[in-house]
């Protein structure tokens, strides 16, 4: 019997295995931009033996490590938005490694009822951002990478563009009422016209069918080859309740994951991270419109079967 459950909150189910043993749950928290593709990866790894149940939460980055780091909640794969959070936040305390293993671009996202979607180019968006009576939207940064990098953004277009002040202008076009939790919250706003533009992930934007304005490599987080570029930004966000304040700067976007050193079901969990960087796993994040690293990058200590005999790194 194979199951997959794709939720908010959980609870275990049990099934079969091949013997009559209860089978394992695979339990997964990852970044809400890394929903639909997990997902589908999920289900496809779900549906090769040995059976296993799969769990999948999705949430910002930031959420998920904090259930980590101050709830105790492991799970058996930690997946986020930006490999900083787990450098600064979960190694060496609950993990010893991660591996980076996709990158994104940062794009501006509209719906089909988006004032001025007949001119906004890669030329001009900040622009009409800029117009008055535009909504435009952005996810959390105190929670969610995409909200953070889409505030390094603005401040990487006033470099660009060599307009002084332009950042704070950017930054007024997004009132609080337009702030949502994740960037995954943004389509449904932006389908109805609620919001006209909102700053997301290209494959997000691609998942939930929605138009978008690529921008500039120098702002968009893409390029490995721009890193000191992007550094020029930075973000500083406040602490929780048992954490310091965390400064962040600017990197070509980089999506990492790891296995909790408590992690439940390991077994289960190295199985699903050797299918997720095998051809076939990566052919998956292809299809939802995520794009995996031409090769994994090991950090720390990691266990020989999934390294492959490459050689960590940091």
């Amino acid at each position: 019997m194979h199951s997959l459950i794709l939720r908010i909150g959980f609870v275990g189910l049990v099934t079969l295995g091949a013997c009559g043993e209860p089978a394992p749950t695979l339990t997964v928290f990852n970044a809400a931009a890394l929903g639909p593709p997990f997902s589908e990866a999920l289900r496809t790894f779900a549906g090769s033996p040995p059976s296993v149940v799969t769990a999948q939460e999705n949430a910002p980055s930031l959420e998920v490590v904090r259930k980590v780091t101050e709830l105790g909640i492991i799970p058996d794969v930690l997946a986020v938005a930006d490999d900083q959070l787990l450098t600064d936040l979960i190694l060496p305390t609950h993990a010893t490694w991660f591996v980076r293993f996709g990158t994104n671009a940062l794009v501006l996202a509209y719906g089909p009822k988006a004032r001025f979607a007949d001119e906004i180019s890669t030329d001009n968006w900040w622009r009409i951002l800029q117009r008055p009576g535009v909504e435009v939207g952005r996810s959390d940064m105190r929670v969610d990478p995409s909200g953070y990098r889409a505030d390094m953004a603005m401040q990487l277009a006033e470099l660009f563009y060599k307009e002084v002040g332009l950042t704070e202008r950017l930054r007024l076009t997004i009132p609080e009422r337009n702030i949502r939790r994740a960037e995954a919250d943004l389509s449904a706003q932006l389908e109805a016209g609620e919001l006209d533009y909102g700053w997301t992930y290209e494959n997000l934007a691609r998942a939930h069918g929605l138009r978008y304005v690529k921008l500039p490599p120098e702002i968009d987080l893409s390029a490995p080859a721009l890193r000191e570029w992007y550094a020029q930004a930075v973000v500083t966000l406040p602490g929780s309740s048992s954490t310091s304040a965390l400064t962040l700067r600017g990197a070509p976007i980089v999506f990492a994951l790891t296995i909790p050193a408590r992690a439940p079901n390991p077994e289960a969990a190295r199985a699903f991270v050797r299918f997720l960087l095998s051809p076939a796993g990566q052919a998956s994040l292809s299809a939802s419109g995520f794009s995996p690293l031409a090769a994994p990058e090991w950090v720390g200590d990691v266990p020989t079967d999934l390294r492959g005999g490459r050689d960590a790194t940091g």
